[in-house]
């Protein structure tokens, strides 16, 4: 007999989350560099940026939660955690690279 937890875990929007936060912080950066450093995209970006912090790591909590408390299905939550995980470096290298700018 199966229960409720053989499931496999169909949960799309963390790496919808993940890819659209990238996507935009992508265009965002590209945006400023080509516009010349113009700060009008600088004050359109950072509260994305602020905004795209909060909802991940929202999403980062429900994940681990999820990690928790369904243990047949921690390789594809820890799947998902790490996809989530990789903006970090990303958007700390776009950072850098507006700092510096």
């Amino acid at each position: 007999m199966k229960t409720i937890n053989d499931k496999p875990f169909q949960e799309k929007e963390s790496t919808e989350l993940a890819i659209g936060s990238f996507i935009i912080s992508t265009f965002l950066l590209l945006l400023y560099l080509i516009s010349n450093e113009s700060p009008t995209i600088f004050v359109i970006a950072w509260p994305f940026a602020l905004g795209a912090i909060v909802v991940n790591t929202i999403m980062l909590v429900h994940l681990a939660d999820r990690f928790i408390h369904l243990p047949q299905q921690r390789k594809e939550i820890g799947i998902k955690i790490l996809i989530l995980l990789s903006n970090v470096p990303i958007t700390f290298f776009y950072y850098l690279i507006v700092m510096k700018l």
